[in-house]
Formats: C-alpha cells, sequence, structure tokens
C-alpha cells in the first residue's frame, strides 16, 4: 500500500486529481481524453502507479467516462458499498492506495457483465511497448 500524508498528496497529485481521488470526487462526464484512448496499454492509478486496466478489456460505455468490463488483475481494484448522494452503488478503490477510482455496475458486456466506470483523472495511460 502506498501511504503518503495528506500534505503529501497534495504535492504528488494535480488539484482535480486530488479531488477525484482523495476527495471520491468525479469529473464531468466526457471531459477525460482516455475516453478516446485506443492505443493497446494499460491504465494504471495516477497516484500509485498501479496497474489497474487493460485496453483489451476498454469500451465504449456512451456513458462519458472511460470504461472496462474487468479489472486487469483479480487483486488490482477494492470494492467497497458507496451509500452517497442517496444512492446505492459499488465504489472502485485502487487496492494499492485505497484512492477513488469510480464505481462498478452490472450493465456492462460478456463476459462479465460489469461496466467500471472510471474517472480519467485517477488513471493514466501507459503504451504497450513495440
Amino acid at each position: 500500500m502506498t501511504a503518503h500524508d495528506d500534505a503529501a498528496w497534495r504535492l504528488r497529485l494535480t488539484p482535480e486529481q486530488y479531488a477525484v481521488l482523495r476527495q471520491c470526487g468525479t469529473e464531468r462526464p466526457g471531459s477525460s481524453p482516455l475516453l478516446r484512448e485506443k492505443r493497446a496499454g494499460r491504465f494504471v492509478c495516477a497516484g500509485c502507479g498501479r496497474p489497474l486496466f487493460s485496453s483489451t478489456t476498454k469500451y465504449e460505455s456512451g456513458s462519458g467516462w472511460p470504461s472496462f468490463w474487468a479489472p486487469l488483475a483479480e487483486d488490482a481494484v477494492s470494492v467497497r458499498r458507496d451509500v452517497s448522494h442517496g444512492m446505492v452503488r459499488e465504489e472502485v478503490l485502487c487496492a494499492g492506495c485505497q484512492g477513488h477510482l469510480g464505481h462498478v455496475f452490472e450493465d456492462g458486456p460478456q463476459p462479465t457483465g460489469l461496466r467500471y466506470c472510471m474517472n480519467g483523472l485517477a488513471l493514466a495511460f501507459e503504451p504497450e511497448k513495440e
């Protein structure tokens, strides 16, 4: 686990990333450049660099946020119940630094039927090396 105090997180992240990863914020739909990312590679946590999702599981969900049907590995993310904003949802966290990534819903494509709806600000993209 990547442990930083609040001051260290504020130095490490942009104010927008801090609002999402450390304060459970949500970026505006359609605002992430990662929505248009089509190259082969992997998506890592913008906070700690932990590999989270493969480009092979990314799909266009129409939600306005980068979406994936599965994490890169079973232990890449953790999920917990979120009852904020008058809703009951499953919050997705980076298993490394416990940063807020987004939410998972049961309306995704097969083979999992899941939609990991992630904030682009919480992710960084690493293209596959040629």
